[in-house]
């Protein structure tokens, strides 16, 4: 073996520790690189971390104000209330902070206040209302019994308290002390744990219970008052033992009665709000709108700071890309994405159309209006003033961009980013048009100030409780009333004509039976058909007459064949049911999502689906399942459709679980519901 000089050794160790070196640095840049991978591949949980942007930008906002109320619900909290929540923040005796934000659905309360905290970096108390609700409080650095006072406010208040009177009950609590608020905490848990306290508001269909109780006591009173004198005195005249009385003491004695009736019921019924929310300003109902404008004008994507984030740097960048191409194309123009929550509690009353035509007028741009909705995962498209078909546009998106799938239910950002570059694809192939097209305008949402504010006592119901009360009066007996009540229901279940739509949401059933499908769709098709008679064969009307023959292939009699199956028979029932409105002039698009049975709905809102966790679907609702909605959450999944599952005929789901026919249209309206027929069968 040669031997080795003392060049060659020192030669070979400086390449030693070289190498050592350059291994060591590969090491460092390897595990670096994957770092980077894995924050960037792997999509954090909104459950598990809170995205720095929101809370840095709540900690920006109570850096300014320590009482922050989101312009997203100034129909239910304006964002003028924040002196309000200021003001009694400071009885608390330690610094406090109160964030008013939307729901989080994905975002874990506590976890976001942890956030915003260290964000903020103040010691204090900390309180997350969530809408309405006082969802979260939690103490940093300070002593106060956050817990207990949460405890106490939950269960001493009924559920239309309102944020205001909560905060107010939960800051009396935090006054009190750690071993008294703790003991009050347990005591009104066992006090209210079966029994909640007693609502603090009325709803609309309340107060007309009032006012036809009120109108029907007014006549029906006073007018027995006069038909039992009468006939008192007929008796007796009969047995030769009439009395004389003054002619004026009857009519004086019914006159005083309807006198004391109505002061009576003035002082009773003294209810003027259905809830407890402030009156919004002008400005509580521009702010979000202005806020979204000034944002899009910076940058045509906006992302909402107070929810949490759903597109990744990569996926904003694609999208950017994406929107900067279709600008520079043929025929193409401006694209602006707002990445923003819409509920029934916002400026635009929950409808994304009036928002997009609100923020199109403040940016002052034309262009392609895109609303996407990082809470519940929809996405809607308008045209405003660029050469391309709106028709395309407004109805053949597929339902995988526009409501998207099982995946996109499952993912905490719906799959928003895939989406978005999906439907710019689609703008991209849109085709082009001669002259601009624009959305026609929206309708108005309705007045803030209408929303809580009860009507009179002496209106709406009043008068028909008038006729009633007379009527009843003149029957004398509420038996006769009940047999006659009874006699008229069993000749209803005898004839074949339809069910009055006031009455459908009491008699719909929420598993009805293939029986009554096909009977109760036989009834409405038949009704439909004649009543079309004699008529023109064009509107609204013969769409919905169309798009049910359409299912029974132009057959009556097939649906009451036993090859249709139920989700159809429910789909032929609800285009009957708006054909025949149609005839007598209504307009309404909508169709209770909850029940489609129940009839027309008239709102979009939020409700629980499921009995289990929070799960919740914007659906449309009829007044019954609205008041339904506002006064038992809780009572909603039980009144949902539901139809057999045809993988397994002993078991139920609700309607738009166990189909991917026509019937998955219905929340989004009948002209939809129609669209969706035509497209299955084929017909264009």
């Amino acid at each position: 073996m040669r031997a080795v000089t003392a060049n060659e050794s020192y030669a070979g160790q400086t390449w030693v520790r070289s190498g050592n070196r350059t291994r060591a640095l590969r090491l460092f840049l390897a595990l670096w690189a994957l770092t980077a991978v894995f924050a960037t591949a792997t999509p954090a949980r909104a459950a598990d971390t809170i995205p720095a942007t929101q809370a840095a930008y709540l900690a920006d906002r109570l850096r300014e104000n320590p009482a922050h109320v989101t312009d997203q619900l100034p129909r239910e909290v304006p964002r003028s209330t924040a002196s309000d929540f200021a003001r009694i923040a400071k009885k608390t005796g330690v610094p406090t902070y109160v964030l008013v934000l939307p729901m989080q659905s994905s975002t874990d309360g506590k976890q976001l206040l942890g956030a915003v905290h260290d964000r903020l970096g103040r010691d204090g108390l900390y309180v997350l209302f969530e809408g309405t609700d006082l969802a979260e409080a939690t103490a940093y650095g300070v002593r106060a019994p956050a817990d207990a006072a949460v405890t106490v406010a939950l269960y001493e208040l009924p559920y239309d308290a309102g944020p205001l009177r909560s905060f107010e009950r939960f800051v009396d609590v935090i006054t009190q002390g750690e071993e008294k608020a703790t003991a009050r905490a347990e005591t009104a848990r066992k006090k209210y744990q079966d029994d909640e306290p007693a609502e603090m508001y009325i709803g609309p269909s309340d107060r007309r219970n009032q006012s036809f109780l009120t109108g029907s006591l007014l006549t029906g009173v006073p007018l027995l008052i006069v038909l039992g004198a009468w006939y008192v005195r007929r008796r007796r005249r009969r047995s030769g033992a009439e009395r004389r009385v003054p002619r004026w003491v009857v009519p004086g004695a019914a006159v005083l009665t309807a006198t004391a009736i109505a002061l009576t019921a003035h002082v009773v019924f003294d209810q003027t709000k259905s809830s407890a929310a402030e009156p919004p300003t002008p400005t509580d109902l521009t702010a979000r709108v202005e806020r979204v404008a000034s944002g899009l004008k910076q940058d045509p994507v906006y992302a909402d700071p107070e929810s949490p984030r759903v597109l990744d740097s990569r996926q904003l960048d694609r999208l950017h890309d994406r929107i900067r191409d279709f600008r520079r194309s043929d025929g193409g123009g401006p694209v602006y994405v707002s990445l923003v929550s819409q509920t029934p509690e916002s400026e635009s009353a929950g409808d994304s159309g009036l928002f997009a035509a609100a923020v199109h007028a403040k940016v002052g741009e034309d262009g392609v209006y895109v609303v996407a909705d990082p809470d519940d995962g929809t996405i809607d498209v308008y045209n405003h003033g660029l050469r391309l078909d709106s028709t395309r546009l407004s109805f053949d998106l597929p339902d995988s961009v526009t409501l998207g799938d099982s995946r996109a239910d499952e993912a905490d950002d719906h799959l928003l980013g895939e989406r978005l570059d999906k439907l710019m694809t689609f703008i991209d192939k849109t085709p082009r048009t001669d002259r601009p097209q624009s959305e026609s305008a929206p309708a108005p949402a309705p007045r803030a100030a209408d929303e809580n504010t009860l009507p009179p006592l002496f209106a709406t119901d009043f008068w028909p409780g008038l006729f009633v009360g007379a009527f009843l009066a003149l029957l004398l007996s509420g038996v006769v009333a009940g047999l006659t009540w009874g006699f008229g229901g069993l000749l209803r279940w005898r004839s074949p004509a339809p069910e009055p739509t006031h009455r459908l949401p009491l008699t719909a059933p929420t598993e009805p039976s293939v029986s009554y499908l096909r009977r109760t769709a036989y009834a409405e098709l038949t009704t439909l058909t004649e009543e079309f008679v004699g008529r023109d064969g064009r509107g609204r009307a013969w769409d919905h007459l169309d798009a049910a023959l359409l299912l029974v292939d132009g057959d009556l009699d097939r649906v009451r064949e036993s090859g249709t199956d139920p989700a159809t028979l429910v789909v032929v029932i609800v285009l009957a049911r708006a054909g025949r409105a149609a005839l007598a002039g209504d307009t309404t698009d909508l169709c209770c999502g909850v029940n489609p049975l129940h009839g027309p709905g008239v709102s979009r809102h939020h409700v629980r689906v499921s009995t289990e966790g929070v799960a919740r679907r914007l659906l449309p609702v009829c007044e019954f399942c609205r008041n339904t909605a506002i006064a038992d959450p809780s009572g909603i999944p039980g009144s949902l459709l539901k139809l057999p599952d045809p993988s397994s005929g002993n078991n139920r789901l609700p309607y738009y679980d166990v189909t991917d026919g026509p019937l998955t249209a219905l929340p989004h309206g009948i002209a939809r519901l129609v669209d969706k027929v035509r497209e299955t069968a084929g017909v264009h």
